[in-house]
């Protein structure tokens, strides 16, 4: 795998969206995809997107959006963890339906059933307005398989059938191996334009890694590992904690990385080779490599016992 450079990186988002650059492809996973987003953005049914947790569910809602005649009008996201609150007022979120142009409600799996029929009965009122000033379009995500969830009773069937009229299913990222150089690039390329810096290069053991691991965080953990990258400012020290990580969620057989973990495994990574490095350039001299480091010599002496070295003689 190759990371290529920004602009073969810009035509998975040519309008410059992050949007595109999540849902667009050249793999045979994606391929086509673009044609049918374009249709349903064309329709005026409600969508049930489905995919893994960070495959790219909102972002294929806010593009179905973004292409549609309703661009111009709010995008609203509403949580499952809202609408399942003992105090949720159902009459405010009515509201919301008359002013937005799109409303993307994600997890919907995961409403009890109260909410669910609370739901159900909102989206009836809306249909039966004899009246009604145009309402927002309902797109929903879900991670989970609904046919499923209905056939056990953790699901309504009504309301399923309300929010699929039409469906689109989303792959994981490992499905679609051959759009990680390109989605890496532009992720690279968006954090380093954030924090007005270089674009980093990555080395060939790097790209390789991102290439043969399983992502089960998908486009979101591919996303955090290039923020990390980029706000370290050195592969090497990013990677450092971003490495063990990624290895060991292979070990545990896909278990996600938290992103938190891995922002702060590649943290302390960086810390420990930079102390070290310091440590060498000033041959050990603790109370020099402290001034150059700009922390106390204490806090040089805890963070050395914390990385294994407190016992380590030296030039004080």
């Amino acid at each position: 795998m190759s990371i290529p450079e920004v602009p073969q990186a810009e035509k998975f988002a040519s309008d410059h969206s992050i949007e595109s650059a999540f849902v667009i492809g050249a793999s045979r996973a994606m391929r086509g995809l673009d044609r049918v987003l374009r249709e349903l953005a064309g329709s005026e049914m409600p969508v049930l997107v489905m995919a893994e947790p960070g495959a790219g569910k909102r972002r294929t809602a806010e593009y179905i959006h973004r292409l549609s005649e309703r661009h111009g009008q709010l995008f609203l996201v509403l949580t499952a963890a809202e609408l399942t609150r003992d105090a949720c007022d159902w009459d405010q979120v009515r509201q919301r339906f008359f002013t937005a142009g799109t409303i993307y409600l994600d997890e919907i799996g995961i409403l009890n059933l109260e909410s669910q029929r609370s739901l159900l009965a909102l989206l009836g009122q809306l249909d039966d307005d004899a009246n009604p000033p145009e309402s927002a379009r309902l797109i929903c995500g879900t991670a989970k398989d609904l046919e499923v969830e209905v056939r056990e009773g953790r699901f309504l069937e009504e309301l399923h059938y309300q929010v699929s009229r039409l469906s689109l299913r989303l792959p994981p990222l490992r499905q679609r191996k051959e759009d990680i150089p390109h989605l890496l690039a532009f992720f690279l390329q968006r954090y380093a334009a954030e924090l007005h810096c270089p674009v980093p290069s990555l080395s060939a053991e790097t790209q390789q890694l991102f290439s043969e691991y399983s992502w089960p965080g998908n486009l979101k953990e591919l996303e955090e590992a290039a923020r990390v990258i980029v706000t370290m400012g050195d592969e090497a020290l990013a990677m450092g904690g971003l490495r063990s990580l990624l290895t060991k969620s292979e070990r545990h057989n896909g278990r996600r990385v938290s992103l938190k973990e891995a922002a702060k495994a590649a943290s302390r990574e960086a810390e420990k080779e930079l102390i070290l490095r310091v440590l060498t350039r000033t041959r050990w001299n603790r109370r020099r490599a402290a001034e150059e480091l700009q922390i106390s010599y204490k806090a040089l002496l805890y963070k050395l016992k914390q990385i294994g070295y407190g016992e380590l003689g030296g030039a004080s």
